[in-house]
């Protein structure tokens, strides 16, 4: 496809809220992330420490230079003194080569600074991640993790490895040349300064403007990654719904097209700041030159100090307009840092009580006393006086009308939340009482659509058991029917299955976590609607299985089934957050209630 018109010209929409707000500039300097920062370079404060040294030697060069052409113009030259002008010349090459060495080495230390920095703050947000709940993610979409983890980090350490120390540089070369300009004349100290008031107001100017503008250049970037990302993971309903050309001239016109429109604004306006900034160099070295050489003619000044001084308003200017250009990192930083630490200061919901202890091992009693829950501190009453009891080794059918609260209850279990009244007990503790890892490496999980991770066949069967030997995870993969097609695949066992498992089918991928489920030999297991992504001949593969697996297992079965739902030892129906009918299946259809109505209006069709 080609474009035909400029996609900056064409009329755009803007990128969604969330994307502007996850983009808003707080303060320009916030002392809080500043802290924050600062404890994360405290470990590496010695490599800090020399790299400071490293930039005041390198600024004390840069800042002798113009003396030593002073020296060899003045004292060599005008003098015909030959010794003096060799070693002006050789002290030149000395400091310039000293500059370099400096710079070389203090860039080095803190690439290694900047590089270990970014390795810790990205290993505590993965931990804090990891430990986050499962009612985080709830409410924040992946993508938008993911651009505080890579973006956000990478402004990070973009101004840690070259920005911070850089900045302090320029302050220093400036307040070095600043002096050295007053010490070799002070009249066209004064002179060269008259320009510094449109050179401030110039460079005030850009910051503003620019602040808002790189705003809506992240704002821009962060919606074409989204808008990529979406379309990537979504291809194949794109193509079933032949939307190809026109997701392509959304993405051209408006997407890219505004990300386009802002950039280009955004280097306009420093199209526009440089030359200014150049502009006002030159005049004051023109004023020098004038003034200077009028001195010089007068015989009130020597040539050698005009040279050094038009040297030095080179100079002086290029750190000011360096800085100027610096703000708008610095910005992205102090933006950056608030969503940094805003992650890392969110709240772990479900945690692990200071005194709690590892749970022994289970024997399936599981037991929900009074329990009451919801999702939000604000939101509606998602489970209320949920009272059930299932002894060890029963299978229990949980059934119900989707948004009943099925999948909350077996959260619960899991605790992967936390009821707000009441107590979920396994064997009569308390969950709230153990460790979540002790809880958990006893359960297994199958949910209604499997993820597998990138890798082979068999490291995702290992996944919740790293220990498994080869026939154990062969073992498993019989139990469950999946050894069949496995043995089948081009490398069998060692078959790359690719991120999410797309190299197998739904089915097979079905069967994988199966076999991973039940590898870790859990005490309790919870099927999410497990069989409902497989066909008829895949279910019964693993009916037949569970026949057997599930017997000394307490099991959690949500299925809307007949055929995973009748055999169940009981069969709770929910409704509204409650539980409205218990029994096994005839019981349930001798009440001629809600079940019975149930059964009626799906279940009979799956019987022939």
């Amino acid at each position: 496809m080609t474009t035909q018109a400029k996609p900056f010209l064409r009329k755009t929409v803007e990128p969604p809220a969330y994307v502007l707000s996850d983009e808003i500039l707080q303060k320009g300097y916030d002392p809080y992330v500043v802290r924050r920062y600062l404890n994360f370079l405290k470990p590496y404060r010695w490599g800090i420490f020399w790299s400071v040294i490293l930039m005041m030697i390198s600024s004390v060069a840069v800042v002798a230079g113009p003396y030593f052409i002073q020296l060899a113009i003045d004292d060599g030259l005008a003098k015909n003194n030959t010794q003096v002008l060799i070693q002006a010349v050789v002290l030149y090459t000395v400091f310039a080569a000293v500059q370099w060495l400096a710079t070389f080495t203090r860039v080095h230390i803190m690439i290694r600074v900047g590089q270990s920095v970014i390795f810790d703050l990205r290993k505590q947000i993965f931990e804090h991640l990891q430990a986050l709940s499962l009612s985080f993610y709830s409410r924040y979409s992946v993508g938008r993790v993911m651009s505080r983890v890579i973006n956000d980090v990478g402004v990070a350490r973009r101004f840690i490895t070259w920005a911070m120390l850089a900045t302090f540089r320029e302050l220093f070369t400036l307040l070095g040349i600043l002096i050295a300009m007053l010490l070799l004349n002070v009249r066209l100290s004064l002179l060269s300064f008259t320009v510094l008031p449109f050179m401030i107001w110039a460079t005030m100017y850009f910051r503003k403007k620019s602040r808002a503008y790189y705003r809506s250049v992240r704002a821009a970037n962060s919606w074409v990654n989204s808008v990529l990302a979406e379309n990537i993971n979504g291809v194949r309903v794109v193509k079933a719904f032949s939307r190809e050309t026109r997701n392509f001239n959304f993405f051209e016109q408006h997407v890219n097209g505004h990300n386009l429109k802002m950039n280009l604004v955004v280097q306009r306006l420093a199209a526009l700041f440089l030359p200014i900034a150049d502009l006002l160099s030159s005049v004051a070295t023109a004023l020098i030159v004038v003034f200077g050489s009028r001195l010089v003619l007068q015989e009130e000044l020597t040539a050698g100090i005009l040279v050094a001084f038009i040297l030095y308003i080179e100079r002086f200017f290029g750190p000011i307009r360096n800085l100027s250009q610096r703000f708008d990192n610095f910005q992205s930083t102090m933006a950056g840092g608030e969503r940094i630490f805003d992650l890392l200061d969110r709240t772990i919901e479900v945690q692990d009580a200071p005194d709690a202890v590892e749970m022994p091992r289970i024997h399936g009693d599981v037991e929900f006393d009074d329990v009451v829950f919801r999702y939000e501190a604000e939101s509606d009453v998602v489970l209320r006086n949920i009272n059930l009891k299932v002894p060890a080794g029963a299978t229990i059918a949980l059934v119900g009308e989707t948004g009943a609260g099925k999948s909350t209850i077996v959260k619960l279990v899991s605790r992967f939340h936390d009821p707000i009244e009441g107590a979920v007990r396994i064997d009569g503790i308390d969950l709230r009482a153990i460790t979540q890892a002790s809880l958990r490496s006893q359960m297994g999980i199958v949910l209604q659509e499997p993820f597998l991770f990138d890798g082979s066949v068999k490291e995702n069967i290992r996944f919740g058991r790293l220990d498994a030997t080869e026939e154990e995870i062969r073992a498993a993969a019989q139990a469950v029917g999946a050894d069949g097609f496995i043995t089948e695949l081009k490398n069998g066992y060692d078959t790359q299955v690719a991120e999410g498992g797309l190299m197998l089918s739904v089915g097979q991928r079905q069967l994988v976590s199966f076999a991973r489920a039940l590898l870790a030999d859990p005490r309790i297991l919870i099927l999410d609607e497990a069989t409902s992504s497989v066909d008829t001949q895949t279910e019964k593969v693993i009916q037949a299985a569970l026949a057997n697996l599930l017997k000394g297992r307490t099991a959690f079965v949500i299925a809307h089934r007949l055929s995973t739902i009748v055999n169940a030892d009981l069969i709770a129906v929910i409704q509204d957050g409650q539980i409205m009918e218990i029994g096994n299946h005839e019981e349930l259809l001798a009440l001629r209630g809600r079940y019975a109505n149930l059964y009626r209006m799906g279940f009979e069709e799956q019987v022939d």
